[in-house]
């Protein structure tokens, strides 16, 4: 399941110095009446994974044979045979644009027979429902994904029977998706990437992947090319149901050498696994319903834990990047040396561009605070485009948005205009209804110390 907060935690709100009770008072920039239609990203642009095949083969087999829960799995399942899809509830406008991007892709970058469901029956249900349903029976989630059932009526008596026991599963047959109904298009979107791999592909989230929609710190939003590489595998003809570890384990050489030679040339890179203690830290730190004292003690301990670990990769980067979102309303300097920290330790690891967007993005609004609009200027200029790479609208949104201030301290209020107008139809894609667009430009525009006063 995509969990709630952490997407959250990484765009909305993630520029505000003050105390969030303040932000909307200080509001200084007019909405407009009408916003600008909204924006869709045109092409995926996937980069293919840049590491060893050695590690790409523990990795496989740690999402794919393993639960998040740490369980190993009796035996390899996946769909066998064509896999089509059908909608049900009340999916906003968004989606079914979405879905048919992503089925064309896992049809050419993963090479699986999927697509849409004819008159035939589905193997895959997305059903659209509302936030409230979902967290009616998963509190946490945003949306999650559940086999043998095709509608949330039948998840309760489904799940008291056992039949939702991914652990039982030999082969996949039926699979229900729960999206949002009433969520921004990126929150619909994202959850339908993670959703409908999981659904087809890998259980298990490994936090120590940088480059992965697997992986719960959701930093990545649509799947990247190692997830395509991972779902190719996942439907190679050397593999099938029923498997078990050890098979599956002997297979995986010579698929990955077929399907990924460049990354039999690739040295591999020991990494530590990441201990329960440490995801159990962020997970408190960022989760839902925990009382703020408690979230910063648990940031803090995800940060010591990073250290003794000796970690210099992404995780240790994300440790100070949530000790950082975590006190920047309370104490914006200590924040700041948090997020430069962040931004250091990602600079030192691979595949974390996106990673640095978001830290950037933190550094630029405490430098718009400071009144330094060329110091943000350079912050933001070099992020912009990754964002867009990435497609991650919600973020874009707020670089742009971030820019335009940076353009006015510079007194260059023409282009802050031209920009400002150019971020809307990305903010409505990311931010989704008008008044939480209209917020997101209020919050960043308050940052300026000369508005608003």
């Amino acid at each position: 399941m995509r969990r709630i907060l952490l997407p959250v935690l990484l765009t909305l709100g993630a520029c505000t110095p003050g105390t969030p009770g303040d932000v909307p008072s200080r509001a200084a920039m007019p909405a407009p009446e009408q916003l600008a239609s909204i924006k869709v990203f045109a092409h995926a642009r996937p980069e293919p994974p840049a590491r060893s095949n050695a590690d790409i083969r523990r990795d496989f087999l740690d999402l794919a044979m393993q639960l998040e829960s740490g369980r190993q799995l009796r035996t390899f399942s996946r769909f066998e045979g064509p896999i089509r899809v059908r909608v049900t509830g009340a999916p906003p406008a968004t989606l079914m644009p979405d879905l048919v991007r992503v089925l064309h892709r896992l049809r050419r970058e993963a090479g699986i027979d999927i697509d849409l469901a004819g008159r035939t029956g589905a193997n895959i249900t997305i059903q659209a429902i509302s936030r409230a349903a979902i967290r009616r029976e998963l509190p946490q989630a945003a949306c999650f994904v559940v086999p043998n059932i095709d509608d949330i009526s039948q998840y309760g008596s489904a799940r008291r029977a056992g039949r939702t026991n991914w652990s039982d599963l030999v082969r996949r047959e039926k699979i229900a998706i729960f999206l949002p109904s009433d969520a921004s298009p990126q929150e619909v979107r994202d959850c339908l990437h993670e959703e409908l791999a999981q659904a087809i592909g890998p259980l298990n989230d490994l936090y120590r992947l940088s480059d992965s929609v697997f992986n719960d710190d959701n930093v990545h939003t649509v799947l990247t090319g190692f997830d395509m590489l991972i779902l190719r595998a996942f439907y190679d003809p050397a593999l099938r149901s029923g498997m078990g570890y050890n098979e599956v384990a002997n297979r995986l050489p010579a698929i990955l050498s077929r399907l990924n030679p460049r990354g039999d040339t690739i040295p591999p890179r020991p990494v530590s696994a990441t201990p329960r203690a440490w995801i159990n830290a962020i997970q408190t730190a960022l989760g839902p319903g925990t009382r703020q004292a408690q979230r910063q003690a648990a940031a803090q301990e995800a940060v010591r834990i990073a250290e003794t670990m000796n970690w210099t990769d992404h995780r240790r980067g994300f440790s100070h990047y949530a000790l950082g979102r975590i006190t920047q309303s309370s104490a914006p300097v200590f924040a700041q040396n948090h997020f430069a920290a962040a931004d250091a330790y990602y600079r030192r690891a691979p595949a974390t561009a996106i990673h640095r967007a978001h830290a950037a993005s933190q550094l630029a609004a405490y430098a718009i605070t400071q009144g330094k609009g060329e110091a943000a200027l350079a912050l933001v200029n070099a992020q912009i485009p990754v964002a867009e790479r990435h497609e991650n609208a919600a973020l874009l949104a707020t670089l742009m948005l971030l820019r335009a201030e940076a353009l006015d301290l510079t007194g260059r209020a023409s282009d802050a205009r031209a920009v400002r107008l150019d971020s809307l139809g990305w903010a409505r894609y990311g931010y989704g209804a008008d008044w939480a667009v209209r917020a997101k430009q209020r919050e960043i525009a308050s940052l300026n110390p000369f508005k608003g006063f």
